[in-house]
C-alpha cells in the first residue's frame, strides 16, 4: 500500500472536514463569532490542523464562502420570461445553501467580506447581462439593480427568515419578484 498516497487521502479528508465545517458554523454564528476552536470541535480535530491547511480564520473563510450563483443561460429562454426564470432559479439554487447564508452574515459586518460578497455578484450576474443584452454600457448597474433583489430577498428569507417570505415557493417568488427583475433588464425607452 502507497503510504503517502494514503496520507493525501487523508489530508484531502481533513480539509473537506474542516470546509463543512467552516460553512456550517459560518452560517450559523456569522464571521465575526465564529471561532477556530469551534470550527475544530465541529470537524472533529484539534484547532492546530486548522491553522495548518488555511493559515488563518480570514482565509478559511474565503474559501468556504466560494459561492458560485449557477446562473442559468439566459440567451435560449425568451426575453420576456428572464426576470421569472432568475427569481424562481434563486430559491431553488440558495434554499438550503449555508454558503449564502455565511457570506450574508459576513458581509454586513465585515469590510472584506462585503467586498467578496460585490466581486460574486457583479462578476457573475454582470457577465450574464452582457451576454443577454451585448455590451449594453448599462450592464454594469442592470446587474446591481438585479442584485438589490436578490440580495434583499436572500436576507429577509434566509437571514431575518420573515414567515411570509420564507413560506413562498419557488414559482410565488417568480410570480412575485420576477416582474421587477424584469424592468431591470429590460431596455428603456431611451436605451433602445
Amino acid at each position: 500500500m502507497d503510504s503517502g498516497n494514503s496520507a493525501g487521502r487523508r489530508s484531502d479528508g481533513t480539509r473537506a472536514a474542516i470546509l463543512a465545517a467552516a460553512r456550517q458554523r459560518f452560517s450559523l454564528d456569522g464571521y465575526e463569532r465564529a471561532t477556530i476552536r469551534a470550527i475544530a470541535a465541529d470537524a472533529g480535530i484539534d484547532p492546530s490542523m486548522v491553522m495548518r491547511y488555511y493559515g488563518s480564520k480570514e482565509k478559511l473563510f474565503y474559501l468556504a464562502a466560494e459561492f458560485d450563483l449557477r446562473l442559468p443561460d439566459l440567451a435560449s429562454s425568451p426575453p420576456e420570461q428572464w426576470g421569472e426564470i432568475l427569481a424562481r432559479h434563486m430559491v431553488l439554487r440558495w434554499d438550503g445553501d449555508e454558503t449564502l447564508m455565511a457570506l450574508l452574515r459576513a458581509a454586513v459586518t465585515n469590510e472584506a467580506v462585503a467586498e467578496k460578497a460585490r466581486t460574486i455578484f457583479a462578476g457573475q450576474l454582470a457577465p450574464l447581462v452582457r451576454s443577454a443584452y451585448g455590451d449594453d454600457a448599462a450592464a454594469a448597474k442592470r446587474a446591481g439593480l438585479v442584485a438589490t433583489q436578490a440580495l434583499g430577498f436572500a436576507l429577509c428569507r434566509y437571514i431575518l427568515r420573515f414567515p411570509p417570505v420564507v413560506a413562498l415557493t419557488a414559482d410565488e417568488v417568480a410570480q412575485w419578484i420576477g416582474p421587477t427583475i424584469q424592468r431591470y433588464l429590460q431596455p428603456t425607452v431611451e436605451e433602445e
